[in-house]
């Protein structure tokens, strides 16, 4: 299918950490406060990239087979929940957020309605933290206020109820769960297919996990993870860096193919590419 012939967009699904908000940062200072202390360098983005975006990879085995700790994992665990419980609630929207969402929405943050009576798209959010770290997260008004503007029954996190028995990124099973939130609140004739689904995603496994949804997709990388991934952004963009490798190659893209396309801040995002009016 080319760029002529998708329908227009009807929902936007979105990861957070690193894209709403400035969670990969704190994410990175939180492992290099524990591996500093314990003598050891600070995380390079060769394995953060390899971490961003899959469920408990903070302390996996790529983490920790690169890390060589003297302490075990669960004490790595424990130290490291200190250090988000201290960081998190330094977690702000990131640049182009609260604009975006409250366009989309056709809603103000705060609860005021927009311009539009009727939201131009539906929205969901499709995130591995938990539901404790995203707590921990919009302890800030401000970062709360801005996420509220996605209905919590559309709030898919990797503990989720609806999550039970899925696989976490990227496996496309958090998107199509996230739809399926969506979808049970339209009538019949008005479901809403994938292919009329924009995922946003910072990380490399999630772009993949919306490429295999059957969704187009809208990359915002971090600048450490763009540099790294310099010179190999079609293998990105279609799904096929193969960095947690589980199969079911059909459900990839092409590289050059027009699924996906990469921004360097959601600031930059263009509605009318993708068939969204907005006020």
């Amino acid at each position: 299918m080319s760029a002529t012939e998708f329908p227009p967009v009807r929902a936007c699904i979105f990861d957070m950490d690193g894209l709403l908000i400035n969670t990969e940062d704190i994410y990175k200072q939180c492992a290099d406060n524990v591996l500093v202390r314990h003598s050891r360098p600070p995380l390079p983005w060769s394995i953060k990239a390899q971490l961003m975006g899959v469920p408990g990879s903070s302390n996996g085995d790529v983490f920790h087979e690169w890390a060589k700790l003297s302490i075990s994992r669960e004490q790595y665990g424990r130290e490291q929940e200190i250090e988000q419980k201290k960081l998190f609630a330094l977690c702000e929207p990131l640049p182009g957020a609260v604009q975006l969402l409250e366009k989309l929405t056709g809603r103000r943050v705060g609860g005021s309605s927009g311009t539009s009576a009727n939201p131009p798209v539906e929205v969901a959010l499709a995130s591995s933290s938990s539901s404790q770290n995203y707590a921990l997260k919009t302890v800030r008004s401000e970062t709360k206020a801005f996420l509220d503007l996605i209905p919590p029954e559309r709030r898919v996190l990797a503990d989720d109820e609806k999550m039970k028995g899925a696989k976490g990124k990227p496996a496309p099973d958090i998107f199509l769960k996230a739809l399926e939130a969506i979808n049970v609140a339209l009538p019949e004739d008005k479901k809403i297919s994938p292919v009329e689904c924009l995922v946003f995603e910072d990380s490399v496994p999630g772009v993949e996990a919306g490429r295999r949804a059957g969704m187009r997709v809208v990359w915002v990388p971090h600048p450490d993870l763009k540099a790294y991934f310099a010179g190999r952004e079609g293998g990105v963009l279609a799904g096929r860096t193969g960095i947690v490798p589980i199969g079911k190659e059909e459900q990839l893209g092409e590289v050059g193919d027009s699924w996906a396309e990469e921004i360097g801040s959601l600031e930059e995002f263009e509605y009318a590419k993708y068939g969204i009016g907005v006020q």
